[in-house]
């Protein structure tokens, strides 16, 4: 664009949801309960977890690290949504923009991996069930869980950086609900070619390469599982990563909704932004509550414990 439409700009408007006043007490109502129930929910998957010694494997201790990067995810796009339904502001600042999609990245990021990471302790625990204990011990979990902090990080990190190059048009209309990078990038008038080819290639790399792997460990799964011979050993080896695949189902096919939508600004295309970062997040407590029976019997004892004080 020429450099007479370019302009310093202090804030970003969110397109977000309907400006009906009538509506807006029930979208408020409806995120903020999602919201409190996706905290509390992953919160007593973490308690119940670090409370029960039988629950300190590698399958819970990346469990726990995913609820946490689910309470993290949500917590950068949800409560400055209810802040500005309740303020009637569509606004927020650029400081902030760059803030909120930093953390989106990183949290986004720490959900592909962990559930990556999680399919190939699946893959070692039904595949090698003899080796299980010395492959999957906790030096490499740990080591896991560190690299995928680490390169979540350093990717959103060089994003966050690029982006505070860029100068933006008079345009400051984002279509979603949060700042989102590809839509932040439209809005630049000043060149984003070297923003859009780190984009593509990280996108490739967290969205293929991650899948590619799960897509890899579920083919050995499931091809092991048809090998045992009685129906009883083939559900009990598939009821271990039925919760898991749930979620990644759930993760993988919500986030293709979002980014593959033709118009972001459409109602489709809302739809499938608050599933991928509110909706995402607060079932997987309840699908692992719910198909697990480790994780329930550890949570009617929090609960328990919590209630009434037994």
């Amino acid at each position: 664009m020429e450099p007479g439409n370019q302009t310093i700009i202090s804030e970003f408007l969110l397109l977000g949801f309907s400006e009906d006043s009538e509506y807006q007490l029930i979208l408020f109502g409806l995120f903020l309960s999602m919201f409190v129930v996706t905290v509390l929910g992953n919160l007593l998957i973490i308690l119940a977890i670090t409370s029960h010694s039988h629950l300190h494997s590698p399958m819970y201790f990346f469990l726990s690290n995913l609820s946490w990067a689910d309470i993290c995810f949500t917590s950068t796009t949800v409560p400055k949504m209810l802040v500005n339904i309740q303020t009637r502001s569509k606004s927020i600042t650029y400081v902030g923009c760059i803030t909120q999609m930093y953390f989106f990245m990183v949290f986004g990021g720490m959900d592909t991996f962990l559930l990556t990471v999680m399919a190939f302790d699946r893959f070692v625990a039904i595949c090698h069930p003899l080796h299980y204990p010395v492959i999957m011990n906790s030096h490499l979990c740990g080591l896991l869980v560190l690299v995928s902090w680490f390169v979540s990080l350093s990717y959103s990190l060089i994003q966050s950086l690029l982006m505070l190059r860029l100068s933006f048009c008079a345009n400051r209309v984002i279509p979603y609900f949060y700042c989102e990078l590809a839509q932040a990038l439209m809005l630049a008038c000043s060149d984003t070619l070297v923003n859009h080819i780190i984009l593509y290639m990280v996108t490739g790399f967290l969205g293929i390469a991650p899948f590619s792997g799960i897509l890899f460990s579920y083919t050995q799964i499931v091809s092991s599982i048809l090998r045992i011979p009685s129906a009883n050993g083939k559900y009990k080896a598939f009821s271990t990563c039925a919760s898991h695949l749930s979620m990644v189902s759930l993760f993988y096919g919500t986030g293709l909704g979002v980014y593959l939508s033709s118009d972001s600004s459409s109602w489709r295309g809302m739809i499938a932004s608050v599933m991928y970062t509110v909706v995402t997040p607060m079932l997987n407590p309840f699908i692992y509550s719910l198909r697990n029976r480790n994780i329930k019997r550890a949570l009617q004892k929090v609960l328990r414990r919590t209630l009434y004080g037994q």
